[in-house]
Parts: C-alpha cells; sequence; structure tokens
C-alpha cells in the first residue's frame, strides 16, 4: 500500500496550546496494492497486505514537546508554594468514565474539541485525572494519552529510516535524550513487517521516553521550577499508565486508523473508553474510597504537595512487562465491597520485543545524557552506570539504585519523627 501526505498559570497554558498546535498536523491516507485491487476485480480472497511505503510521503510529525500535568497519586492533597502552605486549597484529581473528554494530540496543558469532530457524545478538553479500575488498578489518564501521543509520533519517523542509521532528537530533561535507530538489512523484510516492526518499535520507544522521565523526576528535573517533581517519581501508577497508551496507539497503528490527526483523536478517544470498561472502571465515589482506604498505606494525607514522601508506595520495576495495584483484599471495606469484585485479576500489560525475528533492542536505543548540574544526584549510582549516558537497557538498574536510596531514607525520616 503507498501512503500520501496531504500535509499552573494562564501563561502556562497559553504556551502550551501554542505548542501543541505547532506540533504538525497530519492527513494521510492509504492506496490499494495492485494485488487488492486484482483481487477485488477478480472476486478473489483478499490476500496479506503488501505494496510500497514511500518514505517522502509520511507527515513531518514527531513525539510532542510538550506533556499534560499529570496527577500526583492521592485526592484532595494539600499544596505549600516555596514552603507555604496554600490556606483552603486542596487538589482534585478523581474522575470517571463519563467525564473522560475527548483526546486531542499534543493536548498539552489545555485542549478543546467541539462537538462536530468528537466521537462518543463528547466534547470540550481532555479532562484527565486519576481513576481507578477492578483489572488495572489506579490509572493516571495523562500518562496514558501522552504516551499514546509519543507513539503515533515517533512512528512515521521510524519508519521512514527503520534499516537506516538515523537519530531522533528529544526534549531534554536531565541532558540530552535521543533515540539512536541502527542499520540493519531489510530487503527480505515485506512492508507489512516494515510497518509491524515500526509499530512495535515505536511503542517501545514511546514506553521508554515515559520510563526516562521517571527517572528524571526522581534525579531533580522539574518543567515548572519552583515545584519539585520527586513526589511524582516512580508512583505506582505511572508506568502501567503509560504502557497503556503505547498500547492503544500501537493497535490503532495496526488497524491503519490513525491516517489523519481527527482520526487518530476519534479512535483512541472510542478505543480508550472501551478499554477502561473493559478494566472495569469504577465511578468517582468508589475511586475516592479507594484513595482513602490506602491513605497512611500508599500515600499520606497530612503530608504537603510537592514534598517527595506525601507518596508512600513507589513502583520501580521498569521494563516491558508491567503490572498493576489492585487494592488489597484487606483493605476492601464495607463500601468498596459492594463495589469492587474482590477476586478480580489484575490485566498485566507487555510490549513484544521481537518482531519477524528482529531484536527490537538491537534496532534501536532511547538514551539520555546527564548534564553535569545533576551529577550530584548520581552520587549514589557507580559512575559506569550513567557518567557516559544511559540507554534504555539500563534504566532497571538506575530505578533499583533508587529504590534502596528512598528506603534508606525514609527509614532515616521515621527513626527521627519517633520520640
Amino acid at each position: 500500500m503507498v501512503i500520501k501526505k496531504c500535509n499552573k498559570l494562564a501563561v502556562l497554558s497559553l504556551v502550551s496550546l501554542l505548542s501543541a498546535c505547532s506540533s504538525g498536523h497530519w492527513n494521510t491516507y492509504v492506496e490499494p496494492s495492485q494485488q487488492q485491487l486484482v483481487s477485488t476485480l477478480d472476486a478473489q480472497p483478499q490476500q496479506a497486505w503488501s505494496g510500497q511505503i514511500h518514505a517522502d510521503s509520511y507527515p513531518d510529525i514527531t513525539a510532542p514537546s510538550n506533556v499534560r500535568p499529570c496527577c500526583a497519586f492521592g485526592d484532595k492533597q494539600k499544596v505549600t508554594f516555596v514552603g507555604v502552605p496554600i490556606p483552603f486549597f486542596r487538589v482534585n484529581n478523581v474522575i470517571d468514565l463519563e467525564q473522560i473528554g475527548p483526546h486531542t494530540f499534543a493536548a498539552g496543558v489545555y485542549s478543546f474539541t467541539s462537538s462536530s469532530t468528537s466521537v462518543l457524545n463528547t466534547y470540550g478538553g481532555e479532562n484527565n485525572g486519576i481513576f481507578y479500575t477492578q483489572r488495572g488498578g489506579f490509572i493516571d489518564l495523562a500518562h496514558v494519552r501522552d504516551t499514546a501521543d509519543d507513539t503515533i509520533g515517533l512512528f512515521f519517523e521510524v519508519l521512514a529510516h527503520l534499516g537506516q542509521a538515523h537519530t531522533i532528537e528529544l526534549v531534554p530533561e536531565l541532558g540530552r535524550r535521543y533515540i539512536e535507530m541502527k542499520p540493519f538489512d531489510t530487503s527480505e523484510l515485506s512492508d507489512h513487517d516494515q510497518w509491524t516492526i515500526a509499530a512495535h518499535l515505536s511503542a517501545r520507544l514511546a514506553y521508554f521516553k515515559a520510563e526516562s522521565h521517571e527517572i528524571a523526576q526522581w534525579h531533580g528535573y522539574t518543567s515548572f521550577a519552583p515545584f519539585s517533581e520527586r513526589v511524582s517519581a516512580y508512583s505506582l501508577e505511572d508506568l502501567y499508565s503509560n504502557m497503556l497508551g503505547a498500547t492503544l496507539t500501537l493497535k490503532l497503528i495496526e488497524n491503519q486508523t490513525m491516517l489523519s490527526e481527527q482520526e487518530y483523536n476519534k479512535q483512541l478517544s472510542i478505543w480508550l473508553n472501551a478499554t477502561l470498561t473493559k478494566l472495569q472502571i469504577v465511578d468517582k465515589p468508589t475511586s475516592r474510597e479507594a484513595l482513602n482506604v490506602v491513605d497512611g498505606v500508599w500515600w499520606d494525607s497530612t503530608v504537603s504537595l510537592p514534598n517527595k514522601y506525601m507518596l508512600l508506595k513507589r513502583h520501580y520495576q521498569l521494563g516491558d512487562h508491567q503490572t498493576p495495584y489492585l487494592l488489597p483484599n484487606e483493605r476492601l471495606n464495607a463500601t468498596l465491597s459492594t463495589n469492587i469484585d474482590a477476586n478480580a485479576e489484575p490485566m498485566p500489560l507487555r510490549l513484544l520485543d521481537s518482531i519477524a525475528n528482529i531484536r527490537l533492542d538491537d534496532i534501536a536505543s532511547l538514551n539520555m545524557q546527564i548534564s553535569e548540574a545533576f551529577y550530584a544526584t548520581f552520587e549514589h549510582i557507580p559512575d559506569d552506570l550513567w557518567r557516559q549516558g544511559i540507554s534504555h537497557h539500563m534504566f532497571a538498574d538506575i530505578a533499583r539504585y533508587a529504590e534502596q536510596f528512598d528506603t534508606q531514607e525514609m527509614q532515616t525520616l521515621r527513626n527521627a519523627s519517633q520520640p
């Protein structure tokens, strides 16, 4: 088949909106191959997808430079700003299925979709937040959407350069971040194989980009300088949410239902709602109660944001297999027992590491370099793991050192608080 191209403040919201608008739009279509035309005219069954793919016809888009504000784990948290408590203010993060708005590619802080271009009878903003699902645990919708957008943003560039040495620059955080694609022989691969390899590779790279962000937050990166983001680093719902987003867009690419920005936004909205229903999303009062019963165990409502240890439970197990955290049965009180199945099984997610006998990690890697300003935050990690740069193959090792550090630091804080 041939693809052709037709082409915390108001200030922050405006900047994000402008950035989203400049991210590039796309509107492509797929032409039937000669084989498909013959089978159609001869009334023959359609064979496997085949045809030529011209790299110069791909949309000029890339992974968005802006991110959506994510939700700190918890509900109605107190907030301090530059050390001063903000009275009478609480963070209200919890939403339910009926409140989820239509998806907008590269939405950033603000988006609006009119009813004429929306689906599912929804319009307006994305209305991101956190909620509980019986099979996927807590999910942060901003993380889902960001990694979904990164997957489609990377796909066409990955496909155009598959088999070639190529570098994709990403927005720096602790330092330079980039994807390094490596040359390999594609002469024996069908167009369908190349499409499929590029799809799965893009999903993996988008997900590893999310892992790099968790690492960056832990080591002091902030998108808005006065607010520390360490409280969000390795939050227990983050990576499962990210992988869910990568998985959804991967399916759209496989189905070729993402050939225009409008089609992508509509299809992702449809698949998102259907998937959350499949994961058994609960209503808002139940999500709130679910957060309430792990207060003091997974998070601490007595600690104000952005204190790092408002979050008590973290997820340091990085990698291409992710399993969600469901509420322990001993935490299911009378209210939750009515609305949550104690026998519900978690729905694990995974991203394939090999397609058509090609190991995906052999043909591309996501890399991050550490600028000198962050050296001090890596002092507890051996130099050979980070000083010359970190590839995604090493992310899990970096996270294990973070876990060791946090365990010791939390114990020190507990000991200091005891009389």
